[in-house]
């Protein structure tokens, strides 16, 4: 079901996603060579509580951390543990966190060290691709519109789009309807609507976009060749004349 959220429950909701947005710049000023992903983790759990929200990852289907840290060919869903960053690395770190009953949602791809041009690349892209489909978005838009400028963009430099994964609607639950995939027919799909909360979020990889899960651990999910991934989300409110970034 398609939640419409009125005045309050957007300003509840600006508040979840200034927590997000600052807690992930936090992590930025912070992260280096050196760091395991579980120490990634410790830094999101302190800035988010400091802020007198709660990290929805922690504990959400039974997942043991505050944040997915996911390296190199990891696309989502890495678990924080003892893995070291390295110089070199490409690091997504997805956050949610929930204050007011409401959540925020965003995910930066962060480098760390002496990063090569080609991984450098493949995250400047990552992120010109949420704001290619951001254009123009407004009320009346159709969804699909948002996942073919994300393909179109991708592809049109030589990446794989992501299709096992989307994004999502998001407010008083960290998954709402509807699935807003990264790929798509341009003019198809449900129309927006103003009062619409949604998380965009292009998962892109170097090779192919098929990606594997592992049976280990049941959450990460890496590309099928090994080769790196990046991911950028933010959540957009839809207006009836445009969009606005919640979590920028």
């Amino acid at each position: 079901m398609i939640t419409i959220k009125n005045e309050q429950e957007i300003e509840y909701m600006r508040e979840s996603c200034r927590i997000v947005k600052e807690t992930l710049d936090f992590v930025g000023r912070n992260i280096r060579a050196g760091m395991t992903t579980k120490q990634v983790d410790e830094l999101v759990y302190k800035y988010i509580t400091s802020c007198g929200a709660y990290p929805s990852e922690l504990g959400y289907e039974g997942y043991p951390a505050s944040s997915c840290v996911s390296v190199n060919e990891v696309v989502v869903h890495g678990i924080p543990n003892d893995r070291v960053l390295e110089d070199g690395d490409i690091v997504s770190v997805d956050i949610t966190a929930e204050k007011n009953g409401f959540h925020g949602d965003a995910c930066r791809t962060f480098l760390i060290g002496e990063v090569s041009e080609e991984k450098k690349r493949l995250v400047k892209v990552t992120e010109e691709c949420f704001f290619k489909a951001i254009e123009g978005l407004q009320a009346g838009v159709p969804l699909y519109n948002i996942g073919n400028a994300v393909q179109t963009y991708a592809e049109s430099n030589g990446y794989g789009v992501v299709r096992a994964l989307t994004g999502h609607g998001i407010g008083r639950e960290m998954h709402e309807d509807p699935a807003v995939p990264n790929y798509g027919k341009r003019g198809t799909g449900m129309r927006l609507r103003a009062g619409m909360t949604i998380c965009i979020e292009p998962m892109i990889t170097m090779g192919t976009w098929k990606v594997v899960q592992d049976r280990s651990d049941g959450w990460t999910i890496s590309t099928a060749d090994g080769k790196p991934a990046a991911h950028y989300e933010n959540t957009v409110l839809i207006k009836e004349d445009g969009a606005e970034i919640l979590t920028l």
